[in-house]
């Protein structure tokens, strides 16, 4: 399935002002960027512009702000100082989004300028798609790029809004995440084995049902599997999280999968403790023999064998969701071995945003994964099947 908008390459860019919204949305300590994956993975676009002879206008979000005002902890001069350290490039920063110096600013941008605005949520009215903010952003320049996956799947006001008004086309981070992420379930390589882990059964249900239809064997971690276990009739999860409402779908899912031939793997054993804390002692349980006093916080080490022999079979790998409580050192080794057996194996890997590129990260794995994308909520509607709004408004190829 291949990307059916319109990209950078097919618009002429020479001497136009490109309004281009990034995702900057980058983990912040003490004014320090700590991560730098979201700036680089814009960089190639950013540089094909410039390159080009266009004019660059960056905008993006960072954090939740409340909406009424700037607040300083939630600048993006730190994004706009890293890409400037990234590329070499002058990047000249403007503490403002919607007025008179923005727009004096952006005025004032010639071919290879490259000019980062202020946080655009720090005005409500971005969130909502008022079609105010959107006239506003789209006054700034002559074309309008979306390069932000991240936030492709919300209708906002700097996502979809430049797009009724100004030629709208997809950066090549964009274009490449749509790719990847649904070429993996048009066509993958088989054996396809996906692996989804979180908290909760509610959040990936769609994610879930998609994935019996397109993969031979789905594996399931986390705290979601507590909740399969009641589906499969155990009679106690002790403490673990549970979503009672859930049980019945789960059900339903797993005779889905049945009827499907898609095989669904539960954990056979799991790490449980008496309390939730870096501090608890970690015992191992079968999993239908969770005392009622504890609760689960990884997979054991007899899951974990069976997990890492599926990946090691397979030649396409989807990963979602860590399998245990990753954050705590004790309660990683789930995680981190499933994390491992992807990145030794020589299967195509795909990692879906969220907790899973954390975990890689935390593991220093990065470089040995095929793809990991820059979008949780966005690379999770994908695979469910869902068109994206910020998709959706480009200009059809």
């Amino acid at each position: 399935m291949a990307f059916t908008k319109k990209t950078v390459r097919d618009i002429d860019v020479k001497g136009k002002k490109v309004l281009m919204r990034v995702d900057f949305n980058v983990p912040l300590k003490d004014g320090v960027v700590t991560d730098d994956t979201r700036v680089r993975a814009a960089i190639p676009t950013i540089q094909y512009l410039k390159e080009q002879g266009a004019g660059i206008i960056l905008m993006s979000h960072l954090g939740r702000p409340k909406g009424d005002g700037p607040e300083p902890e939630l600048s993006l001069k730190p994004a706009a100082d890293k890409l400037a350290e990234l590329t070499g490039f002058d990047v000249k920063f403007v503490a403002d989004t919607y007025g008179d110096e923005a727009a004096a600013a952006c005025a004032a941008v010639k071919p290879g300028d490259i000019i980062v605005l202020e946080n655009v949520r720090f005005l409500k009215a971005e969130k909502k798609n008022d079609p105010e903010v959107a006239k506003k952003l789209a006054s700034y320049a002559d074309i309008f790029v979306l390069d932000a996956f991240g936030t492709a799947h919300r209708a906002q006001g700097s996502v979809v809004g430049p797009a009724a008004y100004l030629p709208a086309v997809a950066g090549f981070l964009l274009e490449k995440e749509v790719d990847t992420l649904t070429s993996i379930f048009a066509d993958p390589e088989r054996p396809f084995v996906a692996i989804v882990g979180g908290s909760k059964v509610s959040s990936k249900i769609g994610v879930l049902d998609h994935l019996i239809d397109s993969a031979d064997t789905l594996i399931i971690g986390g705290g979601m599997a507590y909740t399969f276990f009641l589906a499969k009739g155990y009679k106690t999860v002790g403490t673990s999280l549970k979503e009672l409402d859930w049980v019945e779908p789960a059900a339903k899912m797993l005779e889905k999968a049945e009827a499907k031939g898609c095989k669904i793997l539960l954990p056979i054993d799991n790490v449980v403790a008496d309390h939730f804390g870096e501090d608890a002692t970690g015992e191992i349980v079968a999993s239908d023999a969770i005392p009622e006093d504890r609760m689960g916080m990884d997979i054991g080490p007899k899951t974990i064998e069976l997990y890492c022999d599926a990946v090691k079979a397979a030649k396409t790998v989807f990963w979602n969701g860590p399998m245990g409580v990753f954050e705590m050192d004790q309660f990683a080794k789930g995680t981190e071995a499933v994390a491992r057996a992807i990145a030794d194996s020589e299967c195509t890997s795909i990692i879906g945003g969220g907790d899973s590129v954390a975990a890689i990260n935390k593991f220093n794995l990065a470089d040995k994964m095929s793809w990991i994308s820059t979008g949780g909520g966005a690379s999770m509607e994908l695979v469910e099947g869902k068109a994206l709004p910020g998709v959706e408004a480009l200009l059809d190829a």
